[in-house]
């Protein structure tokens, strides 16, 4: 019988309509969780975020929490299903979990979480509340994963050495990411006629959501890196939002740069088997899905040396780290690889194995079953 776990993202639910790299590793960690053999059922729908920092908001929030607890307890009462673990995604201190670690208590169950961030700053402040309950949940913990290195040394100033903390790494389902039915070079000649790219010189792509904050930092940085570049190449966006008019903005005058809009996976899949090189600033990244979306497709990256980025870019392997904030270097990082065909090549046969070794939904819910099974039946 598989052992029962009830699974919850406070920032944004596994089913939420608007696509996000928030909502797709919601989704991976349920599918391998799934596979990992246990019966997953999503708890709860409620976003608990409080992006301006409200008090009053915060304490309906703490309250309501209360109460669905409450609700879950009776309707899985009823129905007969009880579960033995509880598993929340992603917590910060703008969106606590309100309602697992009163279910876990009330059952007395463990409670698990993955990707979590401390910020000891926040202690004081508009986010009190949320903050409060953040460190009452991590302190609650039985395990916490965590996808992004750079969250572990806040992590174990909270908690201690002892830290339940599990390092997992990024993670996506390969069977999403198959050999493209066509040759490469046909696709390359549609997507150029669609484009209006040259099929004779390289292609540079970047996806990301065009958003205020650190999505548009990057893309300036990207923007003042690649003016920078003198080798022939041309430059994909992918992506759209509120900031469009900035990044737009950012890149006039380049004639090399073409805007693609939001793609949907069947697009953009065989859109990066196509392309040459993957190149982001990566600044306040956690990790980047689009680069391990990448990696699954043999696309090098370079890229912005930030939070996890250096979990997936191998440097030196599969692309090249380079320092944050700082255009110029990721400037003479493309040039030099442009210059070097065979050595993109090389990384470019090295990407699909490092992801099938170490960033497989299966290589995951292998760990995760190590994990949590004994936790489950303690």
């Amino acid at each position: 019988m598989k052992t029962a776990l009830a699974f919850y993202a406070p920032l944004k639910p596994p089913d939420h309509p608007n696509p996000s790299g928030d909502r797709l590793l919601a989704r991976l960690l349920m599918q391998a969780l799934d596979t990992a053999g246990f019966d997953v059922r999503l708890a709860s729908r409620l976003r608990s975020r409080d992006a301006a920092g409200r008090p009053e908001y915060q304490r309906r929030l703490e309250h309501l929490g209360e109460r669905l607890a409450q609700r879950l307890l009776r309707h899985w009462h009823r129905e007969g299903w009880r579960p033995r673990l509880w598993f929340t995604y992603h917590l910060y201190y703008k969106a606590p979990d309100w309602i697992g670690p009163a279910v876990c208590r009330a059952l007395d169950i463990p409670y698990i979480v993955a990707e979590a961030s401390w910020a000891a700053k926040r202690a004081d402040g508009p986010w009190e509340r949320s903050h409060r309950q953040l460190r009452a949940s991590l302190e609650q913990a039985h395990r916490i994963f965590t996808f992004n290195p750079a969250d572990i040394p806040g992590l174990r100033q909270l908690l201690g050495a002892s830290a339940p903390v599990v390092e997992l790494p990024p993670f996506v389902d390969l069977a999403c990411f198959p050999e493209p039915p066509q040759p490469r070079s046909t696709v390359r000649a549609a997507l150029a006629r669609r484009y209006g790219l040259a099929i004779d010189c390289p292609w540079l792509v970047s996806v990301a959501m065009m958003r205020p904050g650190d999505k548009l930092a990057s893309y300036r940085q990207l923007a003042a890196a690649f003016s920078r570049v003198q080798s022939r190449c041309q430059l994909l966006l992918v992506g759209d939002g509120s900031a469009r008019s900035e990044v737009a903005e950012a890149f006039a005058g380049d004639a090399r740069v073409r805007f693609t809009g939001l793609l949907s996976p069947d697009q953009l899949i065989p859109l990066l088997g196509s392309c040459d090189l993957m190149v982001w600033p990566a600044v306040n990244e956690a990790f980047g899905m689009a680069l391990l979306e990448a990696l699954a497709l043999g696309l090098p990256t370079i890229a912005g040396d930030s939070g996890g980025v250096g979990t997936i870019v191998a440097d030196g392997e599969t692309g090249r780290l380079v320092p944050v904030d700082a255009p110029e270097h990721l400037a003479t990082a493309i040039e030099a690889v442009l210059k070097q065909p065979e050595q993109l090549d090389r990384w470019r046969r090295a990407c699909r194995p490092r992801a099938e070794s170490r960033h497989s939904l299966e290589a995951v819910a292998a760990l995760l079953r190590r994990e949590l099974e004994p936790l489950g039946h303690a």
